[in-house]
């Protein structure tokens, strides 16, 4: 029985449970209750035509004419507004005398068995369909998140878009043109099979996507699926694995199932290392045996699975490492497509797919937006457009304008501004203080990046002003020089305090974390230590895409070695403060002018910086080196 059978039937159970209630509600309304006495009074007045005795009630017909004088005149005209026959009952008492008296006034009388199916139905039936009609309700709500009800917990919850539904295609991808390449390819696997096949060659099995959160890899397998106009089958690893035991298993094999019934597709599942982690290394006694069981059925269904229907599996990953080797092997995910964060090009490009249904102002310039964003993913980009136009409809604006991408910017990277946060002289002098010996630090390091603004407007949980620089290009690699640089410039905030006030502030907490983070990793990673060589003394890598995640620190050294290290970080961190002393000694003045400038304006923008640096004979490092021949 499918399921349009299935709710006939209860409407047909329904309807006739309704009649059959309606036509006792009727047949009441249509008959007058009369006490025993009333009744024995129309009995002896000739007023009764018949009647049915049961045994317990007295049921009959009345004739109407003449009862005004048996019956009150009101139950008279109850009577006759009942129309068509007048019937009526009474509760039967016990009276010996009833039957010689309807013999003796020639009523006709039968007798009936009371009928309890209604009292039955009441009492036993309808309590039964109440309580099986909330047990259907709760497993059907309990189902809601096992795959669609309890005796569908083992079917596979893919989510099924054709072509139309995906509304992505390759055009709607920017900023990753070699992944887009590499996956073109799949396109014509599914488009074209027959001329890989005719050279005896294999359409490949698995597509591993890997790379950082918010880079695109979920649009680019939805533009695989748009640009092939194939069946698109998406689920995230985590929706595999539930409370019961092998239903993850289950699940998978519904889902390879379902990918060969819709053959040619795409099967993409997200966020594979939810599933995929490595057997063995999590949980107590070795692992997570549901899960471990779900990788394992997927392992053995990629196994079996005839690429040449023209199905191919897509995962995505941002945790490469952990995943199980057995599924990154040939023969499983064949291919791995790295999507790394975009250049500035890049960016360019993004920015404009996203910019497409956005009114933008003629001054905007996306490649200047661009440059401002370096480390942006595209989800980032997306993120920053978003904000500048919310801002812009906010004010009123008749389009989105550089202000507008500037605010959006400022709030994404250091936070909301806080308005209410009210410092008081002492605690403004400080700051800006703090991000003057920034700013001056940064223009006059030749390696260091250029400052675009500096502000001392609190913003975010605990930053009280901030010095934004901005990269001048992508960079891939950093020399020690550059590294030296940057290492003054994090110092220079809170030596502009020591100099100024002969005091520091706990306002420099954040730059002596990332300093002391350099310093340890140009001795322990970079080898740029000559007392300890070229070696490196980190036995536990970062993960690829967990940047800033702080993971237990492990050291692959003697203790000698470690003092050796410590030593080495501390040099490098006092050797950067006298540099740093004495750069700021030797320009107090301009200091002390920057700073004045911030507590009278709060923003200094790039522009009134190059001006107060050539009002006191200074000229920025960064315009020095773009001068020098190349």
């Amino acid at each position: 029985m499918d399921k349009k059978q299935a709710f006939s039937l209860w409407y047909m159970l329904l309807a006739l449970v309704l009649i059959m209630v309606l036509q006792e509600f009727i047949d009441s309304r249509q008959t007058q209750t009369l006490s025993y006495s009333e009744f024995k009074q129309a009995l002896a007045a000739g007023k009764v035509d018949d009647i049915t005795l049961q045994p317990g009630l007295v049921t009959g017909r009345l004739n109407a004419d003449g009862l005004e004088q048996v019956l009150p005149a009101a139950r008279v005209e109850a009577i006759r507004k009942t129309g068509g026959e007048h019937r009526f009952v009474t509760v039967r008492v016990d009276d010996p005398e009833l039957v010689p008296q309807l013999d003796a006034a020639k009523v006709r009388y039968a007798g009936a068995l009371e009928s309890k199916w209604l009292a039955l139905l009441l009492s036993w039936v309808v309590p039964t369909l109440i309580f099986v009609g909330i047990w259907f309700f709760l497993m059907k709500r309990m189902g809601g998140g096992m795959g669609g009800g309890i005796l569908e917990i083992g079917k596979s919850k893919a989510r099924v878009y054709m072509q139309q539904q995906t509304g992505v295609t390759f055009k709607d991808v920017a900023g990753i043109d070699e992944a887009k390449e590499e996956l073109m390819e799949v396109v014509e696997f599914l488009q074209h099979p027959e001329r890989y096949r005719r050279l005896g060659g294999k359409i490949p099995k698995g597509v591993l996507i890997v790379g950082a959160p918010g880079t695109g890899k979920t649009l680019l397998a939805k533009a695989v699926a748009g640009e092939a106009g194939v069946p698109f089958l998406s689920l995230s690893g985590s929706e595999f694995v539930e409370m019961f035991v092998g239903v993850g298993a289950a699940r998978v094999r519904d889902l390879f199932d379902q990918a060969a019934q819709k053959a040619p597709c795409i099967v993409f599942i997200d966020e594979l290392d939810a599933l995929g982690k490595a057997r063995g290394v999590s949980g107590l006694g070795g692992g997570n045996d549901e899960r471990e069981q779900t990788l394992n059925q997927l392992l053995v269904q990629m196994d079996g699975f005839d690429t040449n229907r023209g199905v191919i599996i897509m995962a995505a990953t941002n945790r490469p490492e952990i995943l199980d080797p057995a599924l990154l092997r040939a023969g499983r995910f064949d291919r791995h497509v790295t999507i790394d964060k975009p250049d500035l090009n890049g960016r360019r490009q993004i920015l404009e797919v996203h910019v497409k249904n956005v009114t933008l102002a003629p001054e905007v310039d996306l490649a200047s937006v661009a440059a401002r964003t370096p480390g942006f993913a595209g989800a980032d980009l997306a993120n920053l457009v978003n904000e500048a136009t919310l801002r812009a409809a906010k004010r009123g604006k008749d389009a989105v304008d550089m202000q507008d991408f500037e605010d959006a910017l400022d709030r994404i990277v250091a936070g909301l501004e806080k308005k209410n946060r009210v410092m008081n002289a002492m605690e403004r002098r400080i700051v800006a203080h703090h991000e003057a010996g920034h700013a001056l630090l940064a223009e006059l390091r030749e390696h260091a990046d250029k400052v675009s603004k500096v502000s001392i407007i609190p913003r975010g949980v605990a930053a009280l002003g901030y010095t934004q620089q901005l990269p001048t290009e992508d960079r891939y690699l950093l020399r020690q020089s550059e590294l030296l640089d940057r290492l003054d410039v994090l110092l220079a905030g809170r030596i502009a305090e020591q100099i100024m006030f002969g005091d520091v502030s706990t306002g420099a907490e954040n730059d002596l974390q990332r300093a002391t983070d350099m310093a340890r990793h140009m001795v322990t990673h970079y080898g740029m230590s000559e007392t300890l060589g070229l070696a490196t003394y980190d036995s536990q890598p970062t993960p690829l895409y967990l940047n800033g995640v702080n993971l237990p620190e492990r050291r692959n050294c003697s203790e000698r070695t470690a003092e050796v290290i410590d030593a080495e970080v501390r040099r490098l961190l006092d050797e950067a403060r006298q540099r740093v002393t004495e750069t700021l000694n030797a320009h107090r003045d301009a200091l002390e002018a920057l700073a004045g400038v911030l507590l009278e304006k709060e923003v200094v923008d790039r522009t009134g910086l190059e001006t107060l640096l050539k009002a006191h004979g200074l000229h920025s490092a960064h315009e020095a080196q773009a001068g020098k021949p190349t």
